[in-house]
């Protein structure tokens, strides 16, 4: 019943459609086929817009959008010469978009795999950082908050940092206060750029991370836009000392939260790890051997 309802309400449709005709171009029949399709560009196209609202193509984008206006309406009108125009520019116009919005394209397929729709066997394997884990971070963090020495310390989460991994000199070690301190100290080997966590123990150190072309404030320095270039290329939390103030700041999602308490820290990255713990009770096969906790 439902289907023959359905059917008689598109030939309605379709039927009624008929009497439109847009230069040339009639619409003869709309079938549910073509509302989902409808429904699927309008959606892709939405969410598209919404991850370029927040960066620099968002200006590109509403050039793009009215040069596309201006073609359209010399199509309608029939205005020769601009027709030949973007008849004869289409491909390097296309081909120039790709290479303007890079960056955006390239973050937009990020967004997509770390998206909750993705398939679980295809995600990625964080199971969490344990409290002590935690702990110790903090301790390390606020100590040298306290002397003024600067230091990055980037927990992996679902995306893997195996590039930035590979730029710095590999530790595998258990995540300690003292040893964190004992890196990020001045004039040795390993304190100059950033330290890796993954699986509650040090992956690596001295690891180079990408800059933010983002406006963040200008009396912030270079550790401050790596941590904030970390997150954006990731969804790794990047937690950054400054050596100018000594303020304990927290960078996620390409945003920088600053000046964080201990109490505020600790909050965000317990919640963090409960919430990929109950991830890991639904998926149980998402995740990866762990490395041994602190003891």
């Amino acid at each position: 019943m439902l289907e023959a309802l359905w059917n008689n309400l598109t030939l309605y449709l379709g039927e009624s459609f008929t009497y439109f005709d847009f230069a040339g171009f009639t619409i003869s029949r709309i079938t549910l086929t073509d509302i989902i399709d409808i429904l699927i560009v309008t959606y892709f196209i939405y969410n598209v817009i919404l991850w370029i609202k927040e960066t620099r193509a968002w200006s590109l984008f509403k050039g793009v959008v009215l040069v596309l206006i201006i073609s359209s309406l010399a199509f309608i009108f029939r205005l020769t010469t601009i027709q030949w125009i973007v008849k004869t520019t289409i491909q390097v116009g296309i081909t120039a978009i790709i290479i303007l919005f890079q960056p955006e394209l390239r973050k937009a397929l990020e967004e997509l795999g770390k998206g909750r729709f993705t398939i679980p066997f295809l995600s990625g394997s964080f199971t969490g950082i344990n409290q002590n884990t935690i702990d110790e971070i903090i301790k390390a963090v606020y100590a040298m908050a306290k002397v003024r020495t600067g230091a990055i310390v980037l927990i992996e989460r679902q995306v893997m940092l195996g590039d930035l991994e590979q730029t710095g000199i590999q530790v595998d070690a258990a995540v300690s206060s003292a040893l964190l301190i004992n890196i990020f100290e001045d004039k040795t080997p390993l304190h100059d750029g950033a330290v890796i966590i993954r699986s509650n123990r040090i992956a690596a150190a001295s690891c180079i991370l990408p800059l933010t072309a983002s406006e963040i404030g200008k009396d912030l320095g270079t550790r401050h836009r790596a941590s904030v270039g970390a997150s954006e290329v990731s969804d790794a939390y990047s937690i950054v000392v400054s050596e100018e103030t000594g303020y304990v700041s927290l960078a996620a999602g390409g945003k920088l939260i600053r000046n964080l308490s201990p109490e505020d820290l600790r909050n965000r990255l317990s919640a963090d790890g409960e919430k990929n713990e109950k991830e890991t009770k639904r998926f149980p096969f998402r995740t990866r051997k762990e490395g041994k906790d602190n003891e």
